[in-house]
């Protein structure tokens, strides 16, 4: 992989943080409150549409290589099962061929151990964050967890980074204020971080990164200053635009919800379950809302044509149909999230019964 230079002189957003306590802003005032800083990054505007915020010494990424395959696994139930048997589950999605492990964090396990564990546990799948809340840890420690990985399991890991949701980052402590500087500036300060601090020994090359990115802004800073975006609770439709947003070199790797289940009504119970701790997220609605769902879709879980938008139900066919819709919208990968009626299960046997007709697109 293409190395690129790195570094520039600017700290991160880190807003009035309790947990840390980090000084630091983007062109920007520190003000005091009381007994608790708040800092004033209005002098760094958010961009126009697709335009990404640079700072004087960025550089445009390189390609990224993609050869991850064209079907991937995402899973946020490895929290639910214990050491082991994350272990030996992502050691079956190895032996069973998938190329690509997505999973990530919210109130479990830290995502970078999951990636250990995951990584030291296989030889060959590629494990991928999506994705690594940039406000649960400072530049330097996300810096450090990617270097250190990529170095240790080369050409295996993928650090997918996001701002993540306002209700998330307040249960951590952290301050969501303004998602798009705050990451443009956490990727000035990792860049930093790994041209100036990191004294570990190095991987080969610049380790790849994609954003977690749904609007406009959020994916021209993905195509300016990372590999590409991972997208999540979209329909094909978004995928189209997140490519032409994105240009034919970066990574887009939108997630697809799913039911391996025949009966309508149960399919959608389920899928259900699954929609409406999403419809609670003003980000996910007002996406949504680009490609012509309105609030009696968000309603009681999602209306059935959204719900049938956004996790299909059926057999491996009715899958593979939309696989291939996102794919032929321009998607590098498809990760499938696979729904099991079990609430804390793992779908391992959905995983199986679906590897033959997912391995062979």
């Amino acid at each position: 992989m293409t190395s690129v230079t790195l570094g520039n002189d600017r700290p991160w957003v880190a807003a009035r943080n309790p947990i840390w306590n980090l000084r630091g802003i983007v062109s920007g005032e520190e003000r005091h409150t009381g007994d608790r800083r708040e800092y004033d990054d209005t002098r760094r505007r958010a961009p126009r549409y697709g335009v990404a915020v640079m700072s004087e010494q960025d550089v445009t990424r390189p390609p990224v290589r993609r050869d991850i395959g064209k079907v991937g696994v995402w899973s946020g139930q490895f929290d639910f099962s214990p050491a082991g048997v994350v272990r030996e589950a992502i050691a079956e999605l190895d032996d069973l061929g998938y190329p690509t492990l997505w999973t990530g964090e919210v109130k479990g396990r830290e995502v970078l151990v999951t990636v250990s564990l995951a990584l030291a546990a296989t030889s060959r799948i590629t494990i991928a964050t999506g994705i690594a809340q940039i406000l649960a840890r400072n530049p330097l420690t996300m810096t450090a967890a990617q270097l250190a990985l990529a170095e240790a399991f080369p050409d295996r890991f993928l650090l997918g980074l996001g701002v993540s949701h306002a209700e998330l980052m307040h249960i951590r402590g952290a301050a969501y204020s303004r998602p798009l500087a705050q990451m443009a500036a956490y990727l000035d300060e990792m860049d930093r971080m790994a041209a100036e601090q990191y004294r570990a020994v190095p991987p080969v090359g610049t380790p790849p990164r994609v954003l977690a990115a749904l609007g406009p802004k959020m994916l021209g800073l993905a195509r300016d200053r990372a590999d590409g975006a991972h997208t999540y609770f979209v329909p094909a439709e978004h995928t189209a635009v997140a490519r032409e947003i994105l240009g034919p070199d970066k990574l887009l790797v939108p997630e697809q919800a799913f039911v391996l289940h025949a009966d309508p009504t149960e399919a959608r119970e389920l899928a259900r379950r699954h929609t409406g701790s999403y419809l609670r997220l003003p980000n996910y609605t007002s996406n949504l809302r680009r490609f012509g769902f309105a609030d009696d879709d968000f309603a009681d879980g999602g209306s059935d044509r959204l719900v049938d938008t956004i996790v299909p139900w059926g057999d491996a066919d009715v899958l593979l149909g939309r696989v291939k819709e996102h794919l032929d919208a321009g998607a590098d990968q498809v990760a499938v999230q696979v729904l099991d009626f079990d609430r804390r299960g793992l779908p391992r046997r959905q995983w199986r019964e679906l590897a033959p007709a997912l391995l062979a697109v």
